[in-house]
């Protein structure tokens, strides 16, 4: 294939994926076709399914795809300094950080589209939770396990005290945009979550 060629293909793989994630965030996936997704490429059918051999393996691809944004949330998580005197600012830092990346209109919006197709894709769902967001909690939880080297805090359960920490902080966002269908939170309301989890996580950890 020339060059010119793969450059149209890659381009055409690129529209499909992007409007198969509009298509199935608007419609979810039994409400999708592979129809609606050709016409909102602009491609052919023929096109669509000569990139992607069926609907599940197009909706599979899109959702793994997503774990891709993780590794700079990994990287966040893991540059906490042991800095005792800035540790609830440090850690404060990174919860403001951790509730912007983490309710974003459009991260919730896949996290409800996964969780109504569990049940039809239960190893996707699975995939993507480990390869998303237990990436994140394992990297907490090892940055937790080197401050309590440190003598920064103390902790018995590293994995257990990376789920408190992400709970105090997303508990009350992330429900209320399932239950609602669209985020509900202010930014003034994201920064009270963001201190007052910090602050009831150290009174039980530091």
């Amino acid at each position: 294939m020339a060059a010119s060629e793969e450059g149209r293909s890659a381009r055409k793989h690129t529209a499909i994926m992007d409007a198969a994630t509009r298509a199935f965030m608007a419609n979810g996936y039994a409400g999708t076709s592979m129809d609606d997704i050709a016409k909102l490429a602009a491609v052919s059918k023929q096109t669509v399914y000569k990139h992607f051999t069926d609907k599940e393996k197009l909706f599979t691809e899109i959702v793994l795809a997503t774990t891709d944004r993780v590794d700079a949330m990994v990287d966040l998580v893991a540059d906490i300094p042991a800095d005792a005197e800035a540790l609830e600012d440090n850690l404060t830092r990174l919860a403001h950080q951790f509730l912007a990346a983490l309710t974003q209109p459009e991260v919730l919006q896949l996290r409800r589209l996964i969780i109504a197709n569990a049940d039809t894709f239960p190893q996707l769902g699975a995939a993507w939770y480990e390869q998303g967001f237990e990436r994140i909690l394992a990297t907490l939880a090892t940055t937790f396990q080197r401050l309590d080297d440190h003598g920064l805090l103390r902790i018995a359960d590293p994995h257990l005290a990376a789920n408190h920490f992400s709970g105090l902080l997303l508990w009350i966002p992330v429900n209320k945009a399932m239950f609602h269908g669209s985020p509900q939170h202010t930014q003034a309301e994201l920064d009270r979550y963001a201190a007052a989890g910090v602050q009831a996580f150290l009174a039980a950890y530091r």
